[in-house]
Order: structure tokens, then C-alpha cells, then sequence
């Protein structure tokens, strides 16, 4: 399934089998990819059918549903994934989740994650992008926040009218509040899109008016 969202250099894509909410984010015939789920043979079709040259991988945490593809992809196209080292250990933690689902187990030994800069990036011409630490669901985990394009991918921080877990390793009750507390904070406009790691997107709007946790 594939929804377009308004800025068309944003393509929300769920690859089977069908799970998370996977983001390409291109300029002209580049492109970087945020949290690859799925086969990696599925997206190597994906750019090659839109003639796109992958740049580099960003994960919003260290999960294996949003880090399946990265080590494959990494070693086939020769870009990073960048990963925030708080969650390095988590790598090749959850490999019983991707072999039920029949994926390959990750070996971080093949392609290692290139360590996370905090910081605002260019990560496309034209492209800038905040990254945001939001601890809480896993100890690395980030937001990537796209001011001019009204977006932000938020990961499993937050969904449309709950939160992510905190009961899995690393994971911490009132980190994630304050994480989430802090996006509040932005004060993002009403209409910023919000990529959440599975499901739908949202807005800032409708979290304000649906979610009882996106809150100061």
C-alpha cells in the first residue's frame, strides 16, 4: 500500500509483509529511505521502477522492523545507515520477529550502522532536517522533523491514539512521556504531517484532538 502525502517528495510505502510504515524522501533521482522494512529485493525494485539513486538510510530506532533492509541495502548500494548509538545493542536483538515473518536475520558484523549526529542536516539539495532524540521507547530513538515541508517521522514514539511500547529492553515509561512532551513543545502548525511507524499518518491537529498523550 502506498499514500502519497501533500509534499510529493514524501512517499509513505508499507512492503510486505505488510507491517511498517517505511518513508523515500527524493529530490530529482535521488533519494534516502527512512526505516526499510520488508524484502530487500522489494526495494531494490522500488527505486529501480521510480529510477531513483539511494543516498542513505535513516532509522528513527533499533527494531527490527524499521532495520531489516538497512544492513542489505547498505552493502548492495554502498550509503550508511545511520543509527543512534544508544540503540547499537539492539541490533540482531529482535531477529526471532523477521524470521517469523520470513525475513533474513540481521548480522551487524556485515554492514555496521554509522553512529547518529544529533543535529539539523541536509540530507537532500533542498531537503534540511532536524533530528530529535525521543528516548523512551527504546533508549536511541529519534524523530526527523522537515520544518519547510511540514513534516515529521516520528517513529513508534507516538501513534494515531496511543504509544509505543516501553516494556521491551531499554525501554523506559517516563522518558517516553517527556519524548513526546517535548514534540508537543515544538508547537508545530496544525498541519505538519505526522509519519508514526505504523498506521496511517496523522497532523498535528487531529494528535491534539484524538490522542490523550500528546500533551505538555
Amino acid at each position: 500500500m502506498h499514500q502519497k502525502l501533500t509534499n510529493k517528495k514524501f512517499e509513505l510505502i508499507q512492503m510486505p509483509p505488510q507491517n511498517t510504515q517505511s518513508v523515500i524522501v527524493s529530490v530529482g533521482d535521488a533519494c534516502v529511505i527512512f526505516d526499510p522494512w520488508g524484502h530487500a529485493d522489494d526495494w531494490v525494485r522500488a527505486l529501480e521502477a521510480r529510477r531513483l539513486k539511494l543516498r542513505a538510510i535513516y532509522v528513527t530506532h533499533g527494531h527490527p522492523d524499521h532495520i531489516a533492509c538497512a544492513p542489505m541495502l547498505t552493502q548492495k548500494y554502498g550509503v550508511p545507515w545511520y543509527l543512534h548509538t544508544g540503540d547499537f545493542r539492539l541490533v540482531g536483538w529482535g531477529n526471532d520477529l523477521l524470521e517469523h515473518f520470513g525475513l533474513p536475520k540481521i548480522d551487524i558484523n556485515n554492514a555496521r550502522p554509522t553512529p547518529l549526529e544529533i543535529q539539523s542536516t541536509e540530507i537532500l539539495p533542498g531537503i534540511k532536517m532536524n533530528i530529535i532524540e525521543t528516548p523512551g521507547h527504546t533508549p536511541g530513538g529519534v524523530a526527523y522533523h522537515f520544518p519547510a515541508e511540514k513534516v515529521i517521522i516520528i517513529g513508534d514514539t507516538l501513534f494515531q491514539e496511543s504509544v509505543g511500547r516501553y516494556d521491551l529492553p531499554g525501554g523506559d515509561a517516563k522518558m517516553l512521556m517527556q519524548s513526546i512532551a517535548n514534540i508537543y513543545n515544538l508547537n508545530l502548525s496544525d498541519d505538519t504531517e505526522i509519519i508514526h511507524g505504523h498506521g496511517m499518518a496523522t497532523t498535528t491537529q487531529w494528535l491534539r484532538k484524538h490522542n490523550p498523550y500528546f500533551r505538555n
